[in-house]
């Protein structure tokens, strides 16, 4: 982790059961309402992420999770009246009353009165984690359903437009558009002029080449049309058909704002309700540059075009909506289960934002590669310190897409690029994934973090070891992980002067969390060893992370607490490092230990929850929920999350939930949008039961990832400086 230097388409498994977490002896208190600070809409890559900053979804304009317009409207007209469902604009127009707001694993659902006629708004991104070709499709269905409040029939009809801005990096990009006949489709298409395919890396960046699609499924009658923002929602409004398309192309994406848009005539409506679904979809042909080779997304792996995307979205929708609310059924009441209300709101938020954070592309097999960007901390792609944090959901759902999230790291750090014998920081920035570009790179180990990723990797290898029931994964890497295991042997207990995760508070000699890390890892590992066949070696291992566990217990001791150092008494941390020892089932650490942490984070926890450490009121997000684990006890785990949750309620930052922020103020202090949200669902990982049933659901057969990708071949014409020095 860094600091910064109608529906709408938009478009065998074994566990061994970790400690059951123990019941609350309480009877569970009604949580307050979840005000998200920012709701997601459309939640399918880091360039198509668009979100509602506002308590109501007319309130605001809808942005990119940087915070740029990328303008969605819709508008109802019941009986020639016409209400705004979302946005801000035509000002001139009413909004409808809105009822509530709910945000699910896969949807977001609104529901508002206009009249005489509720409309539920539905956000439908279909984000099933047992079937990437569905998870990886870059779709969100948008749908109506009017029904009359008051007994009678009323002419009902919905609007949808999407901003030209939204294919663009900035509004000053020209644009182009058309309309495409795909089936029984009618698709409206807008994409920059230029079209420079993977041309750019950035942290605030926006996408500017591939094409934004919108389209009516079958169902009410649609019209569409691509216009200016005016002129569509002001036919609308006046219960007029939409002008002929606008012909002044290439323009500005800010020119008069050009729109794609769709109106739905539902006709009369009465109690029983009607519904209508319009899609949009993003295709951008290539993904991400892979030590430069260009990557297809995963949905296009067999050579799938943006008209077979369309289609299937459009022809798969009714049953890809019951398995939708069937997953946010099932997954929310396992939520509750594990955590209780507050926690289940958090974790189906968290779902929607890691997913949202990551790019799930092809390699030239045809298998999948997870990519998460490191959103507004410096952009990086792939970092090892992102991956570990949200590794939970993708370890949750089954060993492919937790292998997926690290194969391409294992495979860099196996290459002959990668020099050190620490595993590497990152892949690049995104979404280019060309090298490290964090600190020292690959030339030298200059602010490095080599004791946090190669535990990081080693502990996430253990946690996927422990889903299949066998190291045959990590064997193939056997040379590389023996390597990682002498240097935390070496380093990993007393850490020189270096960076963490947590960067951001800069360089730390004497880590005690960093320690602990470490010591979980080379029990992993010694889990690996045992796993594989090589007794001796797992016995050797095992009893080097019991003897550092012992010694940590005694020279971390601080009274009440354990320091934040080891040389620094009086100081203290959150130890978050320490929850794989319990999900691994390593027993390394006494129990007291974590009993005698979780009494100290009680009683020292603020307004808006447990500081990282003594050091600064700030907090992380992610490794709370972490430290509220420690102990398996219900009760600590819910006296840690409630005030997050009400920071989640209260804070005046609204944007898509950030991991860093103010325990005393409730502010963000940095970052947004960022995928290590997904370690909050690592109180799953506590279940073995939940977690073998969600595991266990991952029935994509294992296959054969391409080998590194071998740097293109070059030829010296003219003569280099290496070759022949300058006159």
């Amino acid at each position: 982790m860094r600091l910064a230097h109608a529906t709408l388409i938009l478009v065998m498994v074994v566990l061994v059961p970790a400690p059951a977490c123990r019941a609350a002896a309480t009877s569970e208190p009604t949580a307050k309402p979840c005000r998200p600070p920012s709701v997601p809409l459309v939640t399918c890559d880091p360039y198509f992420s668009i979100w509602s900053p506002a308590d109501r979804l007319t309130d605001a304009e809808t942005v990119h999770w940087t915070g740029n317009p990328h303008r969605l409207h819709s508008l109802v007209r019941v009986d020639g009246k016409t209400f705004r469902l979302m946005g801000e604009e035509p000002r001139n127009l009413p909004a409808a009353t809105q009822e509530s707001v709910d945000v699910l694993p896969t949807r977001t659902i609104y529901k508002a009165v206009a009249d005489t006629v509720r409309v539920t708004l539905t956000f439908t991104t279909a984000m099933l984690p047992d079937d990437l070709d569905i998870l990886s499709r870059p779709v969100t269905y948008v749908t109506w359903t009017a029904a009359a409040t008051d007994g009678k029939e009323h002419a009902v009809a919905v609007y949808f437009d999407a901003a030209a801005e939204i294919a663009v990096n900035v509004p000053g990009e020209q644009v182009v558009w058309s309309q495409q006949k795909i089936g029984d489709l009618a698709a409206l298409r807008i994409g920059s002029k230029d079209q420079p395919v993977l041309a750019k890396s950035g942290d605030n960046q926006r996408i500017n080449w591939g094409y934004l699609y919108v389209a009516a499924l079958p169902g009410p009658m649609a019209s569409q049309a691509i216009v200016s923002s005016s002129a569509a929602q002001g036919a609308f409004a006046g219960g007029q058909k939409f002008p002929a398309d606008d012909t002044r192309q290439p323009r500005a994406a800010e020119d008069d704002c050009p729109v794609a848009a769709v109106a739905l005539d539902l006709g009369k409506v009465g109690a029983a309700g009607v519904s209508g679904t319009v899609m949009t979809a993003y295709d951008d042909i290539y993904s991400i540059e892979y030590f430069q080779q260009p990557l297809r997304p995963y949905w296009r792996r067999n050579g799938a075009e943006a008209a077979d995307l369309l289609k299937a979205a459009a022809a798969e929708f009714p049953a890809l909506a019951k398995r939708c609310e069937a997953l946010d059924a099932e997954l929310m009441a396992d939520f509750r289960k594990a955590g209780g209300e507050p926690y289940a709101r958090l974790a189906a938020i968290a779902y929607r934002q890691c997913f949202a954070g990551n790019k799930l592309a092809a390699d030239s097999s045809g298998q999948p590669l997870l990519f998460p960007k490191e959103c507004f901390s410096n952009g990086c792609i792939a970092t090892v310190d992102v991956i570990y944090p949200m590794a939970p959901q993708f370890i949750l759902f089954g060993p492919t897409l937790t292998k997926a999230t690290i194969q391409h790291i294992l495979d860099y750090a196996n290459s002959p690029r990668w020099k050190f014998p620490f595993a590497p920081h990152d892949l690049g920035q995104y979404p280019k994934a060309n090298g490290q570009r964090y600190g020292g790179g690959e030339k030298s180990e200059t602010n490095q973090m080599p004791v946090e990723e190669t535990g990081n990797m080693l502990l996430i290898l253990g946690a996927l070891a422990k889903m299949e029931g066998n190291a045959d994964y990590a064997a193939r890497y056997w040379p590389l992980l023996a390597k990682w295991a002498e240097y935390l042997k070496d380093k990993g207990f007393d850490p020189e002067n270096q960076l963490c995760t947590d960067d951001f508070a800069g360089h730390l000699a004497h880590n005690v969390n960093l320690s602990a890390k470490a010591i979980a890892a080379l029990g992993a590992y010694a889990m690996l060893c045992d796993m594989k066949g090589e007794k001796d070696r797992a016995a050797t291992y095992l009893r080097l992370a019991r003897q550092f566990a012992a010694k940590w217990v005694k020279e971390a001791d601080d009274g009440d607490h354990f320091r934040l150092a080891f040389d620094k008494p009086g100081t203290w941390s959150q130890k978050y490092n320490l929850v794989w020892d319990k999900i691994l089932g390593l027993g390394l650490f006494p129990d007291a230990v974590l009993r005698k942490e979780m009494a100290f984070y009680k009683k020292t926890q603020k307004r808006y929850g447990l500081p990282l450490d003594n050091r600064q009121p700030y907090t992380k997000l992610d490794w709370t929920l972490w430290t509220a684990c420690l102990t398996g006890d219900r009760a600590d785990f819910d006296a840690l999350v409630a005030p997050v949750y009400d920071f989640l309620n209260e804070t005046p930052d609204r944007i898509p939930m950030t991991d860093w922020f103010m325990t005393d103020t409730g502010k963000k202090r940095g970052f947004q949008a960022r995928p290590v949200v997904g370690g909050l669902l690592i109180r799953m990982l506590y279940d073995g039961e939940a977690w073998k049933k969600w595991a266990g659901r991952d029935k994509r057969p294992a296959g054969q990832w391409a080998p590194f990708p071998s740097p293109p071949a070059t030829a010296e014409i003219v003569p280099t400086s290496r070759e022949k020095p300058a006159q």
